[in-house]
């Protein structure tokens, strides 16, 4: 059963109509066979009882029985066939979209330390897999199954020594197939991990070719995808290798039941315990019993392959996602309280307390390393503390539901995303259900307006994925307009700034100046002069808050942010030599 519930990648009820009306398919495709024995019989009883004539009455009954058979089979393999290919492409279907829904609920922090190839593999991959044995695989496995077991109990009463010589080498068949299970799945796991190893190459050389041209290292990194893809072929050859070698093994050894059925009823023919007909019965149906076993041969090599894709599925599924019932308090103040928190092993935050009381700008600054990017992501709830707790409103965010949490906070990145899509729906990301007259009004506030109505297409040009298409600045404004449009009450800002040009900067500045008005923000400052006026600037090092305060009250101190901002100072001043 644990096969049947990987296959289908969780969901095994879904085999159910497709493998009964497989199974009844298979059973009305054998009303041919019990004809022709019958048909036998009437050809044969002149010969056995002397004196009777060939009944051709009979005959014509046999006739008409086998053309009506053939409608009843046609008539049979229509839901057998609608339910095994449809059931397995909407359970894939909608597998997919389950898993995309399952993604978006997990925790962020957990999906940054997953591998993209892997994940973008299970997706289009495993799930093709899961349709190929739900639609391919099973049903035609059970089928080719219930013959030969059917056509076993059928013969056994009519003989049974015949029934066990016809079926003699099945065991060994079994103990084979058995046996190399373990072996496929090794292999069919360095498979899997070779055609994510080849995504992650060709993804990272596609999106990282500029560089590699700038650099001239066209040659390495293009021996590295071959290197991928060789690989690739290579365990696809050890896949398709094992399987042909089971079935090699398998199938002589099964069709080998007909050579020892054909000498074991000689024998008892000649030794005058069998008779003609029963003789020809077998070989008649024998004949024919050993083309399903040799397909469920295949298929079962198959099952276990595709199984495996679907228990990398169940396993994903079974993630944990983001917990909490709750909805927010009214107060939109962010509270740390003992917070500590690392990745994996290495701590990062060491006993953070600090408030951002509603409606003010709390800045974090420090060094390189120093928690500023894990307090932001920790404040979006990217993760969860280790240790101690984040409040919202007073009320702990662990508790609150992360769908009603996340329409509290908008976010504006350094490394901007756009989607390959108009840049008004990039805009009405931030709400679904905004009219054009809203986009363009928060487009203005955000000084992009001016720009967009230059291009070709306004608000309806497309964009590259990623936003390629425009500039830095561009697309810094045009997510500060998507976070206006969200209207969310607290703000999280990854110093937007940090590496535009000076008049990109200005423009930015201003769309961010209309972004916090009235709301709580958090921003990570690089650039100090950006974040005189905070309500409070924390300072942090090594995983600690060493000073917090504002502006001028901080530069008395002559501590850590004092030295900071003269650095800044004297470094501004600088010129290149010529």
């Amino acid at each position: 059963m644990k096969v049947f519930y990987n296959i289908t990648g969780g969901k095994p009820k879904k085999l159910i109509k497709p493998i009964v009306f497989t199974i009844l398919a298979n059973i009305i495709n054998m009303l041919p066979f019990g004809l022709a024995v019958w048909a036998l019989q009437i050809f044969f009883e002149p010969f056995v009882t002397p004196g009777t004539i060939l009944n051709t009455t009979k005959l014509w009954i046999v006739f008409i029985a086998l053309l009506i058979s053939m409608g009843i089979m046609f008539i049979a393999e229509i839901p057998a066939y609608r339910y095994s290919y449809r059931d397995a492409y909407m359970t894939a279907a909608e597998g997919r979209a389950g898993l995309a829904e399952h993604l978006r609920k997990l925790p962020i922090g957990y999906l940054t330390g997953q591998d993209s190839g892997m994940l973008g593999n299970m997706i289009m991959g495993d799930f093709t897999m899961v349709e190929h044995g739900m639609s391919h695989v099973v049903p035609a496995l059970i089928g080719a199954l219930v013959t030969p077991v059917l056509g076993f109990i059928g013969l056994a009463f009519i003989d049974w020594r015949m029934s066990l010589a016809m079926f003699a080498a099945m065991p060994l068949a079994i103990l084979i197939i058995i046996g190399t299970a373990k072996l496929q799945k090794t292999i069919g796991k360095g498979l899997n991990d070779a055609k994510v190893n080849a995504t992650n190459c060709l993804q990272e050389y596609l999106e990282g070719i500029r560089i590699i041209k700038s650099c001239n290292m066209t040659g390495e990194h293009a021996k590295n995808l071959e290197s991928s893809f060789r690989n690739l072929m290579e365990q696809s050859l050890k896949m398709e290798g094992l399987l042909q070698s089971i079935i090699l093994m398998v199938t002589p050894l099964l069709r080998s039941g007909l050579t020892v059925m054909i000498y074991v009823g000689s024998y008892l023919l000649i030794g005058g315990s069998l008779s003609i007909m029963t003789f020809a019965t077998f070989l008649i149906i024998g004949t024919r019993i050993f083309d399903p076993l040799a397909e469920a041969t295949i298929k079962f090599a198959e099952l276990r392959y595709d199984a495996q894709a679907g228990e990398r599925i169940t396993k994903f599924m079974k993630e944990k996602v983001m917990t909490g019932t709750q909805t927010p308090s009214a107060g939109n103040d962010i509270v740390f309280k003992q917070v500590s928190f690392g990745y994996k092993n290495n701590q990062v935050l060491k006993d953070i307390s600090v408030s951002m009381k509603a409606g003010t700008l709390t800045a974090l600054v420090g060094p390189s390393g120093s928690g500023k990017s894990t307090i932001l992501k920790l404040a979006a709830r990217f993760y969860d503390p280790d240790q101690g707790h984040i409040l919202l409103g007073g009320r702990d965010m662990k508790d609150i539901d992360p769908e009603e949490l996340f329409k509290r906070i908008s976010m504006v990145f350094q490394d901007v995303y756009l989607f390959q899509d108009t840049i008004g729906n990039n805009i009405r990301f931030g709400r679904e259900n905004a009219t054009q007259s809203e986009i363009e009004e928060v487009a203005k506030k955000a000084c992009c307006h001016d720009f967009i109505m230059k291009l070709p297409q306004g608000y309806g040009t497309p964009v590259g994925e990623g936003g390629c298409t425009l500039s830095g600045g561009e697309k810094q404004r045009i997510s500060i307009a998507r976070a206006m449009l969200k209207n969310a009450p607290i703000v999280l800002l990854d110093e937007a700034t940090a590496s535009l040009d000076p008049e990109n900067e200005v423009d930015v500045q201003k769309a961010i100046n209309e972004l916090i008005k009235g709301r709580t923000v958090i921003v990570i400052a690089h650039r100090l002069k950006t974040i005189v006026s905070a309500n409070n600037i924390v300072v942090l090092d090594k995983g600690q808050i060493v000073e917090q305060g504002k502006h001028e009250d901080l530069l008395k101190y002559s501590g850590l942010y004092a030295r900071l901002w003269n650095l800044q100072q004297t470094s501004s001043s600088l010129k290149l030599l010529k």
